[in-house]
């Protein structure tokens, strides 16, 4: 079940790397229904905060009418940075299944634990390494073509 929401978080990604964004996909789901589905839109909007997690955050929101996200779960193609880690936790998501690692800005355990905080209001299930190595090549490989 996580390898296929994995997957449809893969298609955002690559979505984003076609329009030279940073290619990473997210996805929203709540009893095996896909609430939403975002990318990175970071370059198009001209907004910072513009990151694959918080637009699917938004649009989940959006589309349950609510800001709390109680029983559902995100997939995404990258571990979460410490502002879309502070979302997840807002937002009350139960669990977040990563791809791959980001050792230099993670902050679901590689270099924060935000999600994982028990000083916090709300704590999130987390499931790492899902599809790692195809997560972890199509950023690899946006990198490469960007130097």
């Amino acid at each position: 079940m996580h390898a296929r929401h994995m997957e449809l978080a893969l298609e955002e990604a690559r979505t984003a790397f076609a329009k030279g964004e940073v290619p990473v996909g997210a996805v929203i789901v709540r009893d095996e229904k896909i609430i939403s589905r975002a990318h990175n839109l970071i370059e198009t909007m001209k907004d910072a905060t513009a990151h694959a997690e918080i637009l699917a955050i938004r649009k989940a929101c959006q589309r349950l009418g609510g800001w709390r996200l109680e029983g559902c779960t995100m997939a995404v193609t990258l571990e979460p940075c410490p502002m879309c880690a502070g979302a997840i936790v807002q937002a009350r998501l139960d669990c977040v299944v990563i791809g791959a690692f980001d050792f230099n800005a993670g902050a679901a355990g590689s270099v924060y634990n935000i999600v994982r905080d028990k000083r916090l209001n709300h704590s999130a299930r987390v499931v790492y390494g899902v599809m790692q190595e195809e997560c972890s090549e199509l950023l690899k490989k946006f990198f490469r073509e960007r130097r």
